[in-house]
This record gives structure tokens, C-alpha cells and sequence, in this order.
């Protein structure tokens, strides 16, 4: 197909979007057109639906109107137009659509299946059993929507026998194994510091979400998309799975070190630290020419990367002679002569990362809205060269879109929608 007759087919499937969509505000992206039904709060599950956003999905995210998303009062704080609004919350929630129903109610649970029998998605992160108990269950939906991607991500997933735990990140960390491998050498384990369960499983939830969506396209059936943050963690524990089933190593702490890999660590410079990781035999070569000691490309004891594995050579070899490289010199300089050829990069503190150009060439800090004051936050990492995501956009207020979505998108009667509004439904 030639190039012009992709471009019409193109604007044509655009049109059809878009007059199916009528009245419901779309994105711009590859996942234009696409409705997903946000029912979740704090960041496993809003990550995972802002990622769909900044892809083009419109994406509605469904409020409680007695007890909101729970990040809206997480500092730190900017001044809106309404006092108070919370940056943490934008960062999350960018280009949604805020709509506040109370699902306790059956009027509630009623609208939450109209919308749902519009949709293409559903995501969800109560804890396992709360939405089938509530009528709004991946069954339940699919009766009024064969369609539907039920998306349901929990501390430990929809089935087996810890099921219905109450669960946080922590709560992963130390289930998935990966606390038990962060820390100190010959220390105490140390959680990872951030939420990487919360933030692993909303990868792994919009993987597996899109996949369901393309099934979903080609087949007309929905289905039910089940992730935990345990099972999320564990799969971010490197070699120390194998490690256990195949050697019987139990993994511990080990600081800055890698298990095996040498040197592969944080090394002192003058002015703080960084990450020296030329341990294969071509960068072990530059890195020796690089800092004028050609000879130690041949020494005998350290000429293999199979002998600088080695933990008791590399203690008495390797590791004085890095250590060495590294403290006569700055960050600046230590990346000026040695990040383009080998990996030696600083390692930076967050303002160090706000202000690295190369992000901001990268547009990784993006603006984004809420209450009327822009706040700076991470952008997407998510770079399409046809249909390129769009990480700004604006945060909702809370309910901002009622109107939008449940009178013109989803046609409820100005009587109904104020009789709603007066009973306390939305």
C-alpha cells in the first residue's frame, strides 16, 4: 500500500473514532478511540491507566464523592485555584477524566455497568473479592459487555491462598523476595527505595492489558487480566531464582556489588560517587588506556573478565586500582573522559536528574496540571516515532467531569443526572 492510501485510510479510521466518540474528549495516539474505566486509587492501577493515557486512551477515573483517591491529600503541595492540590496526584493522573460515583449505591453500581457496557477497559485494584461482592465483578461486566478487558491488579492476585490479603508495595518487596536481596553486605535487608511493586505491577498490568485489547479487537471477547504485585517483584530479582533452583544459593544483600560481575559497582570520587561497570574485556582494555596504565591490559593475573570475577582477586587487585582511578577525579570529569567510550556515568541525585540536559532533550520533564498550577513531573519513556505518546496534560479535579461523561457520553437525562446529584450518587 503506498503512502497516500495509508494516509486516507488513516484519516478515514480517525473520522469513524471520532463520531463514535462524539461528546467524550479523545487523546491524541495510538490508543485514540480507546475507553478505559479507572476504578482505582493511590499508584498501582492509576500508573498503569496513565501510561494508557499518555498512549491517547480517554481514560475516566471513578471517585468515590465521600472518599476520593487518597493521593489527593499526598504532599508535596501547589496553590490552585481551590486551595491545596496535590503534586503527587498529578503526576499520576494526568489527562483523565475525574468522575465521582458511589458504588456503594445501586444507582452507583448501575451507572458504573452502563459505563462499562461503553468501554473497551476496565481496571481495578480493590482487593481481591470487593468488586464481585459489590455486583461489578469481571462476570458480572461481561454480561452487559462481551467485550470488556477486565484489568485487576492486587497484592497477590485473584487466586491461590493469599488471595484476599491486604496488601501494600512493602507488602510485595518482602513477599517477592526482592527486600531479602537489597542492603548492605553482611547487613540487615533494606527496602528498595520506592514503591518498585506498586510501579512494576502497573507495567506488567499495561502489557498484559494491551494484549487482552488486541485479543479483544480480533475476537469480540473480553477478558479478565490478573496481576499481583508479589508476582510482579519476584520477577525482578535478577539470576537469584535460578540461583536458588539450580545452585542452592540463598541471594543476600550485597550492598553496591553485583553477585558475580567485577568491577560492576559505586566507586568514591572527589566530589561523591560514581558507577564504574567496565568489566567486560574490551571496555577493561579502554578503561586501562583511558587512565594511562596500558600495562595492566596484559597483567596475567586480571587479563580475563573470567579473572576479575574472581571476589578474591578482584579485592586484591581489581578493586584498589578502580578505586584509585576514580578518587583523583570529579563526576565532571570522570564522565568528560570516560562516558562516551566505557560505562562510567555520576551517580546523580534528583536534581542532578531534573536538570540533565539530556532528559530534558528527552522530554522527560514534562508540565502537568492540576488545579490551575503546572507542576513538573517525569514525562514518558514510551517514544513512538509514528504515533508518539503525550505525557502533559492536566490532572482532574475531583468530579470535573460529570457532566461531560455521564450526560453526553453516557446519556443520562438532566432529571436523572440532577436527581443523582441531590441523593448523593455522584
Amino acid at each position: 500500500m503506498d503512502r497516500t492510501k495509508q494516509a486516507v485510510n488513516a484519516a478515514m479510521e480517525k473520522r469513524q473514532v471520532d463520531s463514535e466518540m462524539k461528546n467524550l474528549p479523545l487523546g491524541d495516539g495510538p490508543l485514540r478511540g480507546v475507553v478505559i474505566i479507572d476504578i482505582t486509587r493511590v499508584v498501582a492501577g492509576p500508573y498503569c491507566t496513565m501510561m494508557l493515557a499518555d498512549l491517547g486512551a480517554t481514560v475516566i477515573k471513578v471517585e468515590n464523592p465521600s472518599e476520593p483517591d487518597y493521593v489527593r491529600t499526598f504532599p508535596p503541595f501547589v496553590d490552585g485555584d481551590r486551595g491545596k492540590a496535590s503534586a503527587f496526584f498529578a503526576q499520576y493522573n494526568r489527562h483523565k477524566l475525574g468522575v465521582s460515583i458511589d458504588l456503594k449505591t445501586e444507582a452507583g453500581k448501575s451507572l458504573l455497568r452502563e459505563l462499562a457496557s461503553k468501554a473497551d477497559m476496565l481496571v481495578e485494584n480493590f482487593r481481591p473479592g470487593t468488586m464481585d461482592r459489590m455486583g461489578l465483578g469481571h462476570e458480572e461486566t461481561l454480561r452487559v459487555n462481551p467485550r470488556l478487558v477486565y484489568v485487576s491488579i492486587s497484592g497477590f492476585g485473584q487466586s491461590g491462598p493469599n488471595s484476599r490479603r491486604p496488601a501494600y508495595d512493602n507488602s510485595a518487596q518482602a513477599t517477592g523476595g526482592l527486600w531479602s536481596l537489597n542492603g548492605e553486605k553482611g547487613g540487615s535487608p533494606l527496602r528498595v527505595g520506592t514503591i518498585i511493586g506498586d510501579l512494576s505491577a502497573s507495567f506488567y498490568a499495561a502489557i498484559a492489558a494491551l494484549a487482552a485489547l488486541i485479543h479483544a479487537k480480533k475476537t469480540g471477547q473480553g477478558q479478565l487480566v490478573d496481576v499481583a504485585q508479589q508476582d510482579s517483584v519476584m520477577t525482578l530479582t535478577e539470576h537469584a531464582i535460578v540461583n536458588y533452583t539450580v545452585a542452592g544459593k540463598i541471594g543476600e544483600p550485597l550492598g553496591n556489588d553485583h553477585p558475580f560481575v567485577r568491577p560492576y559497582g559505586q566507586y568514591a570520587c572527589k566530589d561523591g560517587f560514581v558507577f564504574f561497570g567496565a568489566y567486560t574485556d574490551k571496555f577493561w582494555r579502554e578503561a586501562c588506556r583511558i587512565f594511562n596504565e596500558p600495562e595492566l591490559i596484559g597483567d596475567p593475573e586480571i587479563d580475563s573478565m573470567e579473572k576479575r570475577f574472581d571476589e578474591a582477586t578482584y579485592a586484591r587487585r581489581v578493586e584498589p586500582i578502580v578505586r584509585r582511578w576514580c578518587a583523583g577525579y570529579t563526576k565532571a570529569e570522570l564522565e568528560a573522559m570516560a562516558g562516551d567510550v566505557i560505562p562510567m556515568t555520576p551517580i546523580k541525585t534528583i536534581a542532578d536528574v531534573v536538570a540533565d540536559p539530556h532528559l530534558k532533550a528527552r522530554d522527560m520533564i514534562v508540565p502537568v496540571s492540576v488545579d490551575g498550577a503546572s507542576v513538573q513531573a517525569f514525562g514518558t519513556p514510551m517514544k513512538l516515532s509514528k504515533t508518539p505518546a503525550v505525557a502533559t496534560g492536566a490532572a482532574p479535579a475531583f468530579g470535573e467531569h460529570n457532566e461531560v461523561v455521564l450526560k453526553d457520553w453516557l446519556g443520562l437525562s438532566a432529571a436523572d443526572y440532577a436527581r443523582h446529584l441531590s441523593e448523593g450518587v455522584i
